[in-house]
């Protein structure tokens, strides 16, 4: 049937087809991601939690990558532009406020892709929709010209068109399913790095409250 197709209905299922394989494409690369990131996420909160300073966390998490060093990083960079600032609880929210920056931050590089997934999910059925439309003209067009309405003529016109239907569902159905699932899961690691900031602005505030500067142990 997709050989004895219309021109733009062979397009048309071609097109599903390549959006098939990147829904599978985005599929694997964020799965791996995603499960990556989560496993080092954990160890570093694991590690935050056992530290009693910002210099201490900065020691047991890896310095450069992932959410939580960033946060550090960041932490360490505000308290030492505020050190001639005595206001502890304005410092406090300056850091607050760059905490939240990485966090949105680390948002939008683990939502990557899956926009693509949402674009399939949503245009697939009807791309395929046209493909059907486009190919029940033809086979109108058929008709008026054969001047017959033999079933035997412009079934096989139809069935190709419906085809272009079936093509838009199979890639839009693994679609919404693989979006969902990776909102539920990135709910969850956006989940972790709030917590991470908690847990770094509650070491700064804790190395603030007894009178210690963070980028002076830092500096240790």
């Amino acid at each position: 049937m997709f050989l004895q197709a219309d021109l733009v209905v062979k397009s048309v299922m071609i097109g599903l087809v390549l959006a098939s394989l990147v829904t599978w494409t985005v599929w694997l690369a964020k799965t791996f991601e995603l499960w990556a990131a989560k496993r080092r996420l954990s160890k570093q909160l694991r590690n935050l939690s056992t530290a009693n300073s910002i210099h201490e966390a900065s020691s047991l998490v890896e310095v450069n990558r992932g959410a939580v060093p960033a946060m550090i990083r960041a932490a360490i960079a505000e308290t030492r532009a505020s050190w001639d600032v005595a206001d502890k609880h304005a410092i406090k929210e300056r850091i607050q406020a760059r905490l939240d920056r990485v966090e949105l931050a680390a948002g939008r590089d683990i939502n990557r892709g899956t926009g693509l997934l949402a674009t399939i999910g949503s245009t697939a059925p009807f791309i395929g929709l046209f493909g059907t439309v486009w190919g029940i003209m033809n086979s109108f067009i058929g008709i008026s010209e054969s001047q017959t309405t033999n079933l035997a003529i412009v079934a096989p016109g139809i069935a190709e068109a419906l085809l272009a239907t079936a093509f838009g569902l199979v890639a839009a159905i693994p679609a919404v399913i693989i979006y969902n699932h990776f909102a539920r899961a990135i709910g969850g690691y956006k989940a972790l790095i709030g917590d991470a900031s908690v847990t770094v602005l509650g070491l700064v505030s804790r190395d603030l409250d007894r009178g210690i500067r963070a980028e002076l142990m830092a500096a240790e």
